[in-house]
């Protein structure tokens, strides 16, 4: 079931157009990112044989969802880049320097959407603006809706799964290392993916 609308169950084959499901009007609304039930992570190849891991652990964000018009839904995150996290306190210090993310100077990444959009079923894109060490592009989003339910303590809850591709290069991360065999230390082209937990908060 698509969180934004969808098709009625029964038989139609006029070309009226679809009603929006009346239990989806229930999750129109505020929620709040959930960090202990969400991921912000990200894959980059490295030495052009193996795809790194990474994730942020330190994060705050808000979705306004419209059950009955995903045009009107928007979406805002804040990262602390200070958290980063690859499973390696040596790679997690470089990351933080000088030579990539400058977290010093630019402690925070945001995401301000600026469009979102129904691909059909239980797909949708939303489209915004990433902020990271003072440099804004435009980045879209693709996202699966997973469902909702309210919890054994009373949240009521949605889910969602999305990845996007970003290439460095165009927020400023050019460091990189060249290889004896050919080829470079890090990817131009890093891959982002959110599990997400959001919470209803009004």
């Amino acid at each position: 079931m698509g969180i934004f609308g969808r098709k009625s169950d029964e038989t139609d084959t006029t070309s009226a157009p679809a009603a929006v499901n009346p239990d989806l009007a229930a999750l129109t609304g505020e929620y709040t990112i959930d960090p202990a039930h969400t991921t912000l992570g990200f894959t980059a190849r490295h030495a052009m044989v193996t795809n790194v891991k990474g994730k942020f652990l330190d994060f705050t964000g808000t979705l306004h969802l419209d059950g009955g018009d995903a045009a009107k839904s928007t979406a805002s995150l804040d990262v602390k880049m200070d958290s980063i996290d690859t499973g390696s306190p040596d790679r997690d210090g470089h990351l933080k320097s000088a030579d990539f993310f400058k977290t010093d100077e630019f402690p925070t990444m945001t995401f301000r959407s600026t469009s979102a959009e129904s691909l059909g079923g239980d797909d949708y894109r939303i489209t915004g603006d990433l902020e990271i060490l003072g440099t804004t592009k435009p980045i879209s989003i693709d996202l699966e809706f997973n469902g909702a339910a309210k919890d054994p303590f009373g949240n009521e809850r949605v889910g969602f799964e999305g990845k996007a591709e970003i290439l460095r290069s165009e927020f400023g991360l050019t460091w990189n290392a060249a290889l004896e065999t050919g080829g470079v230390l890090v990817s131009e082209k890093i891959k982002l993916n959110f599990d997400i937990s959001a919470i209803k908060s009004a």
